[in-house]
């Protein structure tokens, strides 16, 4: 069986155990510059090695609901790399996606970051990761620009430009001081990735970040991902649409084909 922490939770201090709504109720009842003075600590950055795999799955294997998922599943992710995790409803893909995040444990196997397992590392893993669930884990009574204050402040603090200028790379111009209840669902998706545009860690594990994109923006997020590579970062999404910009590094894992 697994333990799995709870969806959309964030790392806060290094620790888990406070989720991401928990923590935004919070910030809409002490404010910004309050919350992060109590309870943020800005993480170094840490550079990913270029010359071995950073991450890995080792004899990996996942069962929910008493049916196993995947079994015996081995992959490397080397820096500069994009792998695609595919297949049916049910496959478990998010569940891999989860797994490699550290937010659920393996029924077995262990996952490792430069060779060494998650389980001892969270810090460094919560310095080297953005992940981002197939919600968008933002709060409609706070603004764009609130949402990604709080957000950031997770990993490296961002100044109110660089987040005005994030939300306009995604397309939200004029938005900034907008509450998100009243934006769109696709627009909201566009809050949660302007995160991608801040700066943000190396290593992305995305669950469906095209969800609610109009053709614009599936574009634009394609070209997005695909540079973070070239420049030796890694991504790891899901995605029910085949890419049309991809970069060198591109793998492709089906999990409808490796079901037990």
């Amino acid at each position: 069986m697994y333990n799995a922490a709870p969806s959309g939770s964030a790392v806060l201090c290094g620790l888990p155990e406070y989720s991401g709504s928990a923590c935004l109720d919070l910030i809409a009842h002490t404010g910004t510059n309050l919350l992060r003075s109590l309870f943020i600590q800005p993480l170094a950055k840490v550079s990913l090695s270029l010359n071995s795999p950073v991450l890995e799955a080792v004899a990996l294997a996942c069962e929910r609901d008493w049916r196993m998922l995947f079994e015996r599943l081995e992959l490397r992710l080397a820096a500069g790399e994009m792998l695609q995790i595919s297949g049916p409803n049910g496959s478990g893909k998010t569940s891999l996606l989860r797994l490699l995040s550290g937010l659920m444990q393996p029924t077995a196997g262990e996952v490792l970051l430069n060779g060494q397992p998650l389980t001892k590392q969270r810090n460094e893993l919560a310095r080297n990761l953005l992940w981002l669930g197939h919600a968008a884990g933002i709060k409609g009574l706070l603004t764009a620009e609130e949402n990604l204050t709080w957000l950031c402040a997770l990993h490296q603090p961002s100044s109110r430009d660089a987040i005005w200028q994030a939300l306009e790379h995604v397309g939200l111009r004029g938005f900034e001081d907008v509450p998100c209840h009243t934006l769109s669902a696709g627009q909201q998706r566009r809050v949660a990735l302007a995160r991608l545009y801040l700066d943000a860690p190396p290593l992305w594990i995305l669950d469906e970040p095209f969800t609610a994109l109009d053709k614009a923006g599936v574009a634009q997020l394609e070209l997005h991902l695909a540079q973070h590579c070239e420049k030796g970062c890694m991504v790891v999404l899901t995605t029910h649409h085949t890419l049309a910009n991809t970069p060198a590094g591109y793998r492709e894992l089906d999990l409808g084909q490796r079901q037990p």
